[in-house]
């Protein structure tokens, strides 16, 4: 059984968003907790909620054992991006371009497994 959560434009680039995500690819759940704890990254926060949820709707839904859940895809893709300006010298301007990231975190036991 396999289970996920999303979160929709979260306000952090992609880029920065995979490099947390590379950390906790393919780990168990324990794990992938100690490793978002440690990393100071406003990233590690958000996906953080991400598997939290992910791991919630397991145990409510489906009776999985927490101890046997394990991350079996995760991925960060790209949102909306919110184009902002800024002032600069001599009269021009400068677009700021604000990334926002969609993450998702799906979580499966061990013996449902990666079929």
């Amino acid at each position: 059984m396999e289970t996920y959560a999303i979160h929709k434009s979260a306000m952090e680039s992609p880029r920065k968003c995979r490099m947390t995500m590379d950390l906790i690819r393919g780990k168990d759940i324990f794990t992938a907790r100690e490793i978002l704890d440690t990393t100071n990254t406003k990233a590690s926060r958000l996906i953080k909620k991400v598997l939290e949820s992910a791991i919630a709707n397991a145990v409510n839904n489906f009776n999985a054992e927490e101890a046997d859940l394990v991350i079996s895809e995760c991925f960060v893709n790209p949102g909306p991006v919110y184009k902002r300006i800024k002032f600069a010298s001599r009269g021009n301007v400068d677009r700021r371009d604000k990334r926002t990231s969609h993450i998702t975190v799906k979580v499966s036991d061990e013996k449902g497994g990666n079929n």
